[in-house]
């Protein structure tokens, strides 16, 4: 009885928690620091702000690199690539433009004080007859000063585009293919069909006859050439070729398309009317 009382009570003791004594310090050999009696802080990063993470990883994923350089300019560049897309949709696998992207964003270039002037880069295969019309009628509305640049390409309904600016370039080894108009889809085989697509030719005629130095006449006679095209008609223009046609102002790149559009914009300040087809001095 007297064992049972016993365990009872040393069970009960070594439940119970024992005060914890502080320690004494050893002793110090001579030159040895004095210990810290402070606790240590865990190592706590810098947190980053929740924005600022977003846009880095944002820029990762799409540019490849965490910072993109912000330069404070009076000019807008808009990039034109892939096909244009217009009332369907294309394959996710497509490169495109999208008109209601395009359009609200020559409106704004409009609309803002702190933009002067305009750079258009196109590298596009074409795409849709009416949205490519509307974005190329809405370059050639803007009141502020307007430059395009062609590199790689600027084929089909890039080429209204390329021409609604005040003034175009091209580089030499771009090209631009001028070709009659087509329909996909369903064709009804009955003669209004081709009245409709004979009024939508006169259309893009009428346009870069109007907005470049070409006349009518002869972009016709390129759009209907035959044999230079594998299975197509039309012409292939290279470069040089698109100036000596008279269809591009001039050959050059971004340099030469930036100068010309700070001159537009310091004439534009200066005599209050903008300067359309006229070479660097």
């Amino acid at each position: 009885m007297i064992q049972d009382y016993v365990d009872l009570d040393l069970n009960k003791n070594s439940t119970q928690p024992q005060p914890t004594l502080p320690t004494q310090p050893g002793p110090r050999l001579p030159g040895q620091p004095q210990p810290s009696t402070a606790p240590e802080q865990p190592h706590q990063p810098s947190p980053v702000p929740q924005g600022e993470t977003n846009t880095n990883l944002a820029n990762l994923q799409q540019m490849g690199q965490m910072e993109l350089p912000e330069p404070k300019s009076n000019i807008h560049v808009m990039n034109i690539v892939g096909q244009v897309e217009g009332h369907m949709v294309l394959p996710p696998q497509n490169k495109t433009s999208k008109y209601e992207h395009l359009i609200p964003q020559l409106v704004a270039v409009e609309q803002n004080p702190g933009i002067e002037g305009l750079l258009i880069i196109l590298n596009t295969v074409g795409g849709d007859v009416e949205a490519g019309l509307a974005i190329a009628e809405t370059i050639a509305s803007l009141s502020k000063p307007t430059v395009s640049l062609v590199l790689g390409g600027g084929h089909s309904i890039g080429v209204p585009i390329a021409v609604s600016a005040d003034y175009s370039f091209i580089s030499e080894t771009a090209t631009m293919t001028i070709h009659p108009l087509r329909l996909t889809g369903q064709v009804l085989s009955v003669p209004q069909t081709y009245e409709y697509l004979d009024k939508m030719q006169d259309r893009v005629i009428r346009f870069v006859a109007g907005h470049s130095s070409i006349s009518e006449e002869k972009f016709r006679e390129l759009m209907f050439t035959t044999g230079e095209l594998a299975r197509d008609i039309g012409t292939v223009l290279v470069g040089r070729d698109a100036v000596r046609f008279r269809l591009i102002d001039e050959v050059g790149g971004v340099g030469e398309a930036l100068a010309w559009l700070n001159g537009a914009i310091a004439h534009l300040k200066e005599h209050g009317r903008k300067r359309r087809r006229e070479h660097l001095q």
